[in-house]
């Protein structure tokens, strides 16, 4: 059985006129019983019911779907857009044409998803600026509103606030500094300046510089056995510094008292190095895992404010690894622990 839904306006013209010319011919035969009156009467309404039928698809229909086109594409049509529209899109099937909006209708659903996607990060994102800038802020105000109705007079509860009022105005400095440098990354203002450095001395720079921290919890800093191998990498070394110092001071941060970080460095290939951060900590859900990279963005109550920083660390070290053009991985469970891992050239 013939497909018409592949025909072109042409074939689909020339079908239908045969479709009304054959029969009226044989219907006109019966009458006259002459087969030249007969074939002329075919020929007739072949020609005319060809051009009227192929007049009114052109013009009816695909002047119409010309429309369609130009409000796709949204764009004022070039010359050489108008020659598509006049000579090759009549040429195409109805089917053809009805993939090609059906495709535009797809793309389309996936803009108004990344929209929709974005307009909830966006409004996310504003919640969480304006509630990690409202906490100092308020408290900053508290204290000095105290400090000035006469808290001041007490030198030792003065000494309590303005030290208060100091750490909150710190905090502040510290957001406002890791989100510049979040856009400045994002936006490629910030350079990178590659070196060769050892691997393994920067991951001890980064436990002397949080011995501390760790010493509070008890938590054991180390490398893992098989690892202390030197491995240079070629990467920004302050850059990756930070993104060191990030990683181990979460691991830290959220680790279980007497527990461990361990740092894991592994040749993958012959251009590229590993470097694993684990702990033994709290963990993440795997639900939350696709988005601890946001910028603020908090997975529960064990992760949340009361711990500190900006809620901006992961976020800075995602976009300090991707403008090395490498990538970060995580890998995490409640209660058992998290590793964090990059890659680098090797140097």
């Amino acid at each position: 059985m013939l497909n018409t839904k592949n025909l072109s306006p042409d074939n689909l013209s020339l079908f239908t006129a045969l479709c009304l010319s054959f029969p009226v011919s044989i219907a006109f035969y019966f009458i006259s019983f002459h087969w030249i009156d007969s074939l002329i009467t075919f020929i007739i309404v072949f020609i005319l019911s060809f051009f009227l039928i192929r007049f009114v698809l052109n013009e009816f229909i695909y002047r119409k779907i010309k429309v369609i086109y130009k409000y796709i594409y949204q764009t004022k049509a070039s010359q050489r857009e108008e020659m598509y529209y006049q000579y090759i899109l009549p040429k195409k099937s109805i089917e053809e044409v009805g993939a090609d909006v059906e495709k535009w209708a797809v793309q389309q659903r996936a803009v108004i998803d990344d929209l929709k996607n974005n307009e909830r990060y966006r409004r996310e994102f504003l919640q969480n600026l304006s509630h990690e800038i409202k906490t100092p802020v308020f408290a900053i105000q508290g204290y000095v509103d105290t400090l000035l109705n006469g808290a001041l007079e007490n030198k030792e509860t003065a000494k309590k606030f303005l030290t208060n009022t100091s750490r909150n105005v710190t905090r502040m400095v510290d957001l406002i500094n890791d989100l510049d440098e979040i856009t400045k990354l994002e936006s490629g203002e910030q350079t990178l300046h590659k070196v060769k450095f050892t691997i393994q001395d920067a991951i001890r720079e980064t436990y002397e510089t949080l011995a501390n921290k760790a010493q509070e919890k008890k938590i054991t800093l180390s490398i893992k056995k098989g690892c202390e191998q030197p491995v240079e990498v070629l990467a920004d070394k302050e850059k990756i510094q930070r993104v060191l110092i990030n990683l181990v001071d979460n691991a830290i941060k959220y680790g279980k008292a007497d527990g461990f970080v361990n740092a894991g460095i592994y040749r993958t290939d012959d251009k590229n190095v590993l470097i694993e951060i684990t702990d033994n900590g709290c963990g993440i859900a795997e639900d939350h895992l696709p988005r601890i990279f946001e910028r603020f963005y908090r997975t529960d109550n064990v992760r949340s404010r009361n711990t500190g920083g900006t809620g901006l660390g992961l976020a800075i070290c995602k976009h300090i690894v991707e403008a090395h053009q490498q990538s970060m991985i995580v890998r995490s469970k409640p209660n058992i622990g998290s590793t964090f891992g990059f890659t680098l050239d090797k140097g």
